[in-house]
This record gives C-alpha cells, sequence and structure tokens, in this order.
C-alpha cells in the first residue's frame, strides 16, 4: 500500500470524525438531546450518522474533552452542557470561593424562583411537593451524599418549573458546583436544618404565585448558608 493511499485513507476518516463531532455537537446544542440526557449509544449514532464506530468513539472523545459530554463507564454518554461557554463557566466555578458562588447564586435562583412562581402548571406542585418531601427526609439522615442529592434535585426540579430552557441548562450545567456548596461535609454543620423554613416558604410561594415571596425566600436560605461560611472555603466538587 503506497503511502499516498495511506494518506487519503487518513483523510477521509478524520472528514467522517469531523462530520461526526459537528453532527452530535449540532444536536446537544439545538435541544434535540438535553442536559443530562443520554445520547444514543456508538452503534446507533454510527448507523444514524452514515460513519463508522470508530469515528463516532472519536468524535464522542473529543466532544467529552471539550465538557459537552460525559462519558460514564458502564453507563452511557451523557450531555453535560449545551456549549463551551457554560463549561469554562463551570470550569472556573470549580476553583472559585464559597461565599463568590453564592453572590452568583444570588442572581441565578432569584430569577429561576420568580419565573417558577411565574409560570409553574397545576399539574407540576405535586412533584415540587414530592421533590420537597424527599430533601426533608434526606436532611434527617447522616449521609451527606443523599441529602446533597435530594436537595439538588429539589432545586432543578424548581428551575424546570421556570419553564425557561436557558436558566434550566445553566443550572443544570453548574450542578456539581451547586451539590459541592451544599454537602453537609463542606460547609458547617447545620445547613441542611433550614432554620428559617425557607424551603418551605419557597414552595408556598411558587404555589401561590408570589413573585416577590419566592425572591424573598430563595435570598433567606442563600443568606443562612453565607452566613455559616467564612468566606476561604473552595467547593472542590467531586469530578466523578
Amino acid at each position: 500500500m503506497s503511502d499516498e493511499k495511506g494518506v487519503v485513507r487518513k483523510a477521509a476518516r478524520v472528514s467522517m470524525t469531523e462530520h461526526a463531532i459537528e453532527e452530535i455537537s449540532r444536536a446537544v446544542s439545538t435541544g434535540v438531546w438535553p442536559v443530562g440526557e443520554r445520547i444514543p449509544s456508538e452503534a446507533q449514532l454510527a448507523q444514524d450518522l452514515g460513519v463508522g464506530r470508530t469515528s463516532v468513539r472519536e468524535a464522542i472523545r473529543a466532544l467529552a474533552h471539550s465538557g459537552l459530554l460525559a462519558v460514564k463507564h458502564g453507563d452511557g454518554t451523557y450531555v453535560n452542557a449545551k456549549d463551551e461557554t457554560l463549561v469554562a463557566l463551570k470550569r472556573r466555578l470549580r476553583t472559585a470561593r464559597a461565599r463568590d458562588v453564592i453572590e452568583v447564586r444570588r442572581g441565578i435562583d432569584v430569577m429561576i424562583a420568580r419565573a417558577a412562581a411565574r409560570n409553574r402548571g397545576d399539574d407540576e406542585l405535586g412533584g415540587m411537593r414530592a421533590a420537597f418531601s424527599a430533601r426533608n427526609l434526606m436532611a434527617g439522615t447522616q449521609d451527606p451524599d443523599a441529602f446533597t442529592e435530594a436537595d439538588s434535585q429539589f432545586h432543578e426540579l424548581v428551575a424546570r418549573l421556570s419553564h425557561n430552557q436557558v436558566m434550566v441548562d445553566l443550572y443544570h450545567s453548574l450542578g456539581d458546583v451547586i451539590r459541592a456548596s451544599v454537602r453537609p461535609d463542606y460547609c458547617p454543620a447545620g445547613y441542611a436544618d433550614d432554620p428559617d423554613d425557607s424551603h418551605a416558604q419557597l414552595v408556598a410561594a411558587i404555589e401561590a404565585r408570589d413573585e416577590d415571596g419566592a425572591e424573598a425566600s430563595v435570598l433567606r436560605m442563600l443568606d443562612h448558608q453565607d452566613r455559616l461560611l467564612d468566606g476561604s472555603a473552595v467547593f472542590a466538587p467531586d469530578e466523578r
């Protein structure tokens, strides 16, 4: 086999890989596969895109390196973010001071809370109540992972009630940083107690379509977290 033929074959393979990268990126950016959703298998993608499985595998590897996809071995590949701007922000926040992240959340969480109170559907209230109850149940345990996951699921559900996909994607993309900020073993003991009952007040405000009440509830919970921090902690979220 001549060198020329080898070069031609290599170029064709690169072209197929680039084609796979472009098509997968487009599906992610346009929401065909929302953030957090598992994408089709390598075999299915190869068939859909008309390329070989090796090209699909290389495309997934490249997009995982950029942060758009997350490969969970033995489970599949998931959408991690819609664009690289959110990925860059997420990486920056991984080394941010705890209090700095709380300041950012004052903006994001307030917008989400107000939009959720304004836009939530009547048929979505049951799910919110269930997530709130699950959070309360886990707050009484000695399992920081279980509490962190339950708290995160409650807040992500509130984000979905906003019916603003940009807010949902942003909140999900920052999920690991937010999870780290509420873990009892990263925060002083007592955070999960919510002495101001701000989570219950947030639920009630969303049910009543009370935007001002929802905003006040979010600010109370962040004020409480702020009081428990010394301002020097780094979140160091789990990279798993």
